[in-house]
């Protein structure tokens, strides 16, 4: 190790405040952690189920204090959880956690992988989240994920023997991991994965063990530790002014869409990993003993290593350019090597030392932020050598079209060279938008047709240059993203990604309309620009049996960026029906059918995402009693806009102005989680107590059972009970209370066609007061009556609820409707049954 240090605390690479796009300036502290990784030839990785449920603390142990290559593999992207900033959910959310994700190794410097498998949202038991996932496919995507990253060390989060303990897609990410350990080595499975990769074996397999799984720490204490390695993860690392477990906790912090910003944390920590396959580390406290890390392991790299541990042992902080043509001798002996994973990964690792032990800056910056296919967008160039080392810009190459344009510019030290292009799109580019949401998808799994993408984090971007340089007579290419950058007066400086977009897009606002009655509603369209001066045609195809006026409407849009509005009247079925209502545009006879969603948080890169343009439309026969209804949002949700939908007027309501002014609403519902996010609830809850006694209806949605009370009139207990099965069997406890009678009369085809799970977070103890209304259970477990409960309070009702209806709503369930408007309905002389 390199005996001097230099007292300059070096940046985080991803921060919180800091538009993420921006390109990376290393430190010198920063080049020298590089080259110590560079100088480590050992993989390792870890494997769960979801973003979150990574342990940052030993990822970056691994990637921060033994230099290795560590990856996370999530076998999901969090698809089905919720989301504490903002509206986008299930598959836009997926999107968010992603980059939170990527954000967060970022931090803990390690790498991001996923599978193909869909997060569908909680399940109790592996066998039927592989039912759901579809086993072999996600298995070949962990073998896929073994086979490319190749590591000597694989760690699983959760424990592959406990089936039926913990979430359900826990246990199989490590049952998935245990199996796939062999196959990776075996030609014969999997093999067309072996034309893009080869077999690979890992040395070991472990279990990331700790008390939690033990029951107590007491418990852990008395474990039997024989087959563990344990590791102090608590290391300080001067070179960056924090210990490892502030990184860790930074990392977790970039989770925010879960509410995972939390306290950094310093000091002692011991961390333990259960050996379960491969060979035995001789050295307890090295899960790398006995494994080749040096660059003897590979033929050839013995002299490469000289070179390069000499310049890890006197690196020159105050001028690290004077390690370049060291660098380059190095560069140009690894390109030679016959290992292909080794060359691949130590070339880019040079690449990017080498790039920044030249001060070389390297920008391509689009004048606008996107452009379609066969246009031709202006690109500003800067490039920038802040070293006295001699360099030439021989030419630029445009990927991936492939064409080179000549340049022959002189790179004099600190001199900067600015020039001009035109790029052409092809008209073939892919647009830019997550490549697993390109193809229609199950509930279980997204469909990726090209192996090669499989497990990628991101799509690649869709135009990057590529520098062509001449260092000392060594040529070296440096690629990058081509950008947007501009500057906001109250914002300062902003990068973001160049995207290829459709000519135009359209989008209907809401994604379920309910239709109440036969009468025909005015259907709004947004059609967007995607260029200038855009002329075509918009309609909407309409579900058999409804109908759509007019046919078609003409639009015109000069300015890019520009979005016109257009109107249809749309006449749905007699009868109840539901089916999907399209919009399409033609531009020149080609079709466009796509919606496009921004997402823009300073935490993560800005998003653009393409899904179908498209609306559930659902007719349906459904009551109302009142019209006026409070809402009380907590950690988000749609119901407001859902229950707007079917003619109530809805006021959302500042929990901080609360107080005896209730009285002009029909109901007051509390949204999800209200009571674990809003802290000033606490202190209005008299006002909706004394609201319900007065003779008002609450409806308190779901809040988890984490160091929370909801206040009830009555005892309550909240508990972890929920059904996830949304087919469950529903059995009506009350069938004569008024919830299940008035306005609307429900029945057992009111369950049908749920989504995701039937609800969360039961109370499951609670007192004489409350009438439980629905009985529903998952297979194998007893019955959950608490999933919807009534008690009389003065006047009033006080329901509190756990059913999923902030899924239902937003997905067009009917049935989900008209309970919920019996909810807001209940009558003053409900029947009560106990």
């Amino acid at each position: 190790m390199h005996k001097k240090v230099l007292l300059v605390l070096s940046f985080l690479l991803i921060s919180l405040t800091i538009k993420a796009q921006k390109p990376q300036k290393l430190t010198s502290n920063q080049i020298y952690e590089k080259i110590q990784k560079l100088n480590f030839l050992g993989s390792a990785l870890y494997i769960a189920a979801h973003p979150d449920d990574e342990n940052t603390r030993l990822i970056s142990y691994l990637s921060n204090h033994e230099n290795a290559r560590t990856a996370y593999l999530s076998l999901t992207r969090g698809d089905g959880g919720q989301n504490l900033i903002g509206p986008e959910m299930r598959e836009l959310l997926g999107v968010i956690r992603t980059q939170e994700l990527l954000a967060a190794r970022g931090v803990d410097g390690g790498e991001q992988r996923f599978s193909r498998a869909n997060d569908f949202g909680y399940s109790k038991h592996p066998d039927e989240t592989l039912e759901i996932w579809n086993k072999d496919k996600v298995l070949a995507d962990v073998v896929w994920a073994i086979r490319t990253f190749k590591p000597d060390v694989i760690i699983n989060r959760f424990n592959h023997r406990t089936p039926g303990s913990t979430h359900g897609h826990h246990t199989s990410s490590a049952m998935l991991s245990v199996e796939a350990f062999d196959l990776a080595a075996d030609k014969t499975k999997y093999p067309e994965q072996l034309q893009s990769t080869s077999t690979w074996q890992p040395n070991r397999l472990f279990f990331n063990t700790s008390w939690w799984f033990y029951g107590s720490e007491e418990a852990f204490v008395k474990a039997d530790k024989s087959n563990m390695l344990s590791f102090d993860i608590g290391a300080y690392y001067p070179l960056k002014g924090l210990s490892n477990n502030e990184l860790a906790a930074i990392a977790s912090s970039q989770h925010l869409c879960q509410g995972f910003g939390r306290l950094t944390t310093r000091g002692s920590q011991t961390e333990y990993v259960e050996f379960l396959k491969g060979d035995f580390p001789k050295d307890k406290k090295d899960i790398f003993s006995g494994i080749n890390t040096t660059w003897n392991r590979i033929e050839g790299g013995g002299e490469i290593g000289d070179i390069l541990y000499k310049i890890e042992d006197d690196f020159d902080f105050v001028n690290p350019s004077k390690h370049l043509p060291e660098l380059l001798q190095a560069y140009k002996m690894v390109r030679q090597l016959k290992d292909t994973h080794w060359r691949t990964i130590k070339t880019k690792e040079l690449n990017e030392i080498i790039k920044a032990c030249a001060g070389l800056y390297l920008e391509a910056s689009a004048v606008s932020s996107s452009a379609t296919p066969s246009s031709t967008i202006d690109v500003d160039f800067e490039v920038l050598n802040r070293s006295s080392i001699s360099m030439e810009l021989s030419s630029i190459t445009i990927l991936p079209e492939g064409k080179n344009i000549k340049k022959e510019l002189d790179l004099a030290p600190n001199s900067k060279q600015n020039f001009k292009n035109k790029i052409n799109i092809g008209k073939d580019v892919s647009y830019s938008s997550p490549y697993w949401l390109n193809t229609p998808w199950d509930l279980g799994m997204y469909k990726v047709n090209d192996q090669k993408l499989i497990g990628n984090p991101e799509s690649p971007r869709p135009i990057q240059i590529q520098y062509n340089v001449i260092i000392e007579d060594q040529p070296v290419a440096f690629t990058i993203p081509v950008v947007h950058r501009y500057a906001k007066r109250d914002v300062g400086e902003i990068y973001e990604p160049f995207e290829v977009l459709p000519k135009v897009t359209t989008k209907l606002n809401d994604k379920v309309l309910i239709f109440s009655t036969s009468e025909a509603q005015k259907i709004s369209v947004e059609v967007r620009a995607g260029d200038a001066n855009i002329n075509g045609k918009v309609s909407l195809q309409a579900p058999k049996g409804w109908k759509v006026s007019p046919t078609a409407i003409d639009f015109s849009i000069a300015q890019k960026g520009d979005v016109q509005f257009v109107e249809f009247m749309v006449t749905p079925t007699q009868n109840e029906s539901e089916g999907v209502l399209k919009a399409i545009a033609k531009i020149n006879g080609k079709t466009y059918d796509k919606e496009l969603i921004e997402i823009n948080y300073n935490h993560i890169p800005k998003q653009s995402v393409l899904l179908p343009s498209q609306a559930k439309v659902v007719r349906m026969d459904i009551k109302k009693n009142g019209t006026k209804i409070g809402y009380i949002q907590g950690s988000g949700d749609a119901i407001p806009e859902s229950l707007q939908q079917i003619g109530y007027e809805v006021t959302e309501l500042n929990v901080n102005e609360i107080n005896g002014n209730l009285e002009q609403f029909d109901a007051v519902v509390v949204g999800i989680r209200a009571y674990n996010t809003i802290k000033e609830l606490q202190f209005k809850q008299k006002y909706l107590l004394e609201y319900v006694k007065n003779g008002g209806n609450v409806i308190v949605q779901y809040n988890t059972n984490r160091r929370v009370d909801v206040q009830a009139p009555y005892n309550l207990q909240l508990s972890r009970d929920r059904v996830t099965d949304e087919n469950a069997n529903v059995t009506f406890l009350a069938k004569d209370h008024s919830i299940l009678n008035y306005p609307n009369k429900i029945t057992e085809a009111d369950f049908n066609g749920w989504v995701q799970e039937r609800g969360l977070y039961f109370p499951n103890k609670w007192s004489k007061e409350y009438t439980p209304i629905l009985s529903m259970h998952d297979k194998g477990e007893t019955a959950k009556k608490g999933s919807l409960l009534v008690a009389k309070y003065g006047k009033g009702n006080y329901i509190y609820t756990g059913l999923s209806f902030f899924r239902e709503l937003p997905a067009g369930v009917s049935g989900a409707y008209k309970l919920f408007a019996n909810l807001l309905s209940v009558k003053e002389n409900a029947v009560e049954e106990n």
